[in-house]
């Protein structure tokens, strides 16, 4: 039995005047919501657990999580890197369409200084029409929506996204019985831990760790396969936290629990390489009730079905500018994807353009600059002790033809891997002549993704910036326009696909206008767009 969520008018709010009025509620005899939870970690590929076959580490809060829910054994990220994949997560859509391919746009903890090296400042791009940070919809339908802390969504968040978001975000600070979408993000993992925690205790002995057969065997790479298992321990311990606070909420029989890995692992040819080892994400969804409990499913799954998946599961028909569709809930697709699809633009300082289709068995990735070896010199990744001696190996000629591939160049302009019989991706099939068909076939179905998703990666970052960017400068909303009427007062924005949020002059939290506002009321009110700074702030009344 599904605990009943609804929207409750909190009596404090009431009582010093804040216009709760406004607020969306919903009715005792509609559906009640579900409460949706992410737990979200830091690049990991499936290999490393338990879940999908691996018995180098117990991970029992995630062995019991993936035993109450569904394991999905084809799961991908549109990008192998966090900014660009977070943007398609938050959005619905694919990096490529939206501008926020290259890693990264939006930097501003660097002074104003994206990546001096190359003279792109920091900036979000100017989204296409009716784009929005999906948690939106969940706030006007009535729901609690908390994330953190990480956010880097490659654009500058938008003010109605979150009711909080930061390192103490938690559902117990929503209203009493207000269904709630809340996010935890887990570092622990994150590709920098491999060097930050390289002296800290291993809770597996690098001698246990499998390497696989592009890695040579030496102490260097079990050693920081070994870092990393023992940050899945540590990811495990704080995700079974946030579990057992469920638990004694009464919240996890009746919750819908997503866990995913936001790109691949945090390796050298994992992190930033269309390879599966980049692109391919462990996640287990338990449904409410614990619905197919211990079962696996196949299907192919991408980031751009997050959102609007989530929207259907609380009974929110997806907005048609979104490019994934609903894997569940009310407004379930009839008809799944059979690609996933996937970009490789700009790391911190090096450009290098790729793109890439998954179908059931066959992968294919495209290089548009072949004079440049996948292992690109991003500063950021050579402090890992692993690229180190890599580098080291391949210079002095100790790598075999398999290990040294991933450093050479030119690189391949075309490669085609089968899946089924190559899943480490070793033997590139794209010049063997019984193939030629199925490579013409991939060659098609991405170049007409590539003009039916209006890819971005084929102009210059700059040229981008200087049509996005008048003057140097992100583009201003209009100011609102305010009308007085009978039943309240309306708020208006020019620009039709802003979104407009309010607020009473105490209050920290924007509210989504939807409604008009009681005229007995002081408030303050904006519109706000991803990619353009906000509107003046409209002031009404007084204290």
């Amino acid at each position: 039995m599904i605990k009943k969520s609804f929207i409750v008018v909190c009596a404090v709010r009431l009582l010093t005047g804040c216009g709760a009025e406004n607020k969306p509620v919903i009715k005792s005899n509609e559906e009640p919501l579900p409460n949706i939870i992410w737990l979200v970690a830091e690049d990991q590929s499936p290999e490393w657990f338990p879940m999908y076959g691996d018995t180098t580490m117990a991970l029992p809060n995630l062995e019991m999580l993936s035993a109450d829910g569904v394991v999905f054994e084809n799961a991908y990220s549109p990008a192998p890197v966090c900014a660009p994949a977070r943007s398609s997560i938050i959005t619905g859509m694919y990096p490529t369409s939206l501008g926020t391919h290259n890693m990264r746009t939006h930097a501003p903890w660097k002074e104003g200084k994206n990546e001096p090296s190359i003279g792109i400042a920091s900036y979000s791009p100017v989204v296409p029409e009716g784009v929005k940070m999906f948690t939106e919809y969940l706030r006007k339908k009535g729901y609690y929506c908390a994330n953190g802390p990480k956010e880097d969504y490659n654009f500058e968040k938008t003010a109605a996204a979150w009711d909080e978001s930061g390192k103490e975000r938690h559902w117990r600070k929503r209203a009493e019985g207000q269904p709630f979408f809340t996010v935890f993000n887990f570092s622990v993992c994150h590709e920098s831990q491999i060097w930050n925690r390289g002296k800290d205790s291993l809770f597996v002995a690098p001698e246990n760790v499998m390497i696989p057969p592009y890695f040579p065997d030496n102490d260097t790479i079990r050693h920081d396969l070994a870092v990393n298992y023992s940050n899945l321990k540590r990811l495990d311990n704080q995700l079974g936290t946030v579990l057992k606070e469920l638990k004694e909420d009464g919240l996890y029989e009746n919750s819908i629990i997503f866990f995913y890995g936001d790109h691949g692992g945090p390796f050298p040819r994992y992190k930033r390489a269309l390879y599966e080892t980049g692109t391919k994400v462990p996640m287990v969804i338990k449904f409410a009730n614990n619905e197919r409990g211990g079962q696996q499913d196949d299907r192919l799954i991408s980031f751009i079905d997050l959102a609007p998946t989530v929207l259907s599961l609380a009974s929110i028909e997806p907005p048609k500018v979104m490019q994934g569709v609903a894997q569940f809930g009310k407004f379930e697709a009839a008809k799944k994807p059979v690609y996933t699809f996937h970009s490789s633009d700009r790391f911190d300082e090096v450009y290098d353009r790729l793109r890439a289709v998954r179908g059931s068995r066959y992968k294919y990735i495209r290089s548009f600059d072949t004079t440049k070896p996948h292992a690109l010199p991003v500063s950021y990744r050579e402090q890992m002790p692993m690229m180190r001696n890599l580098r080291m190996l391949f210079k002095e000629g100790k790598l075999n033809p398999v290990q040294a591939n991933w450093l050479q160049a030119p690189k391949p302009r075309e490669e085609l891997y089968d899946l089924a019989k190559d899943p480490f991706e070793l033997e590139n099939l794209a010049e063997r002549p019984e193939l030629q068909d199925t490579l013409q076939s991939y060659r098609n179905v991405l170049n007409d993704w590539m003009n039916e998703t209006n890819d971005l990666g084929g102009i210059s970052e700059k040229e981008l910036m200087i049509g996005w960017l008048p003057n140097g400068e992100q583009p201003a909303l209009p100011a609102l326009e305010l009308e007085e009427k009978e039943e309240g007062i309306n708020l208006y924005c020019k620009k039709t696909d802003a979104t407009i949020v309010w607020k009473q002059p105490k209050d920290s939290i924007w509210t989504i206008f939807h409604k008009p506002l009681p005229k007995n009321i002081s408030f303050e009110a904006k519109a706000e767009r991803i990619g353009y700074r906000d509107s003046a702030v409209l002031t009404y009344g007084s204290e």
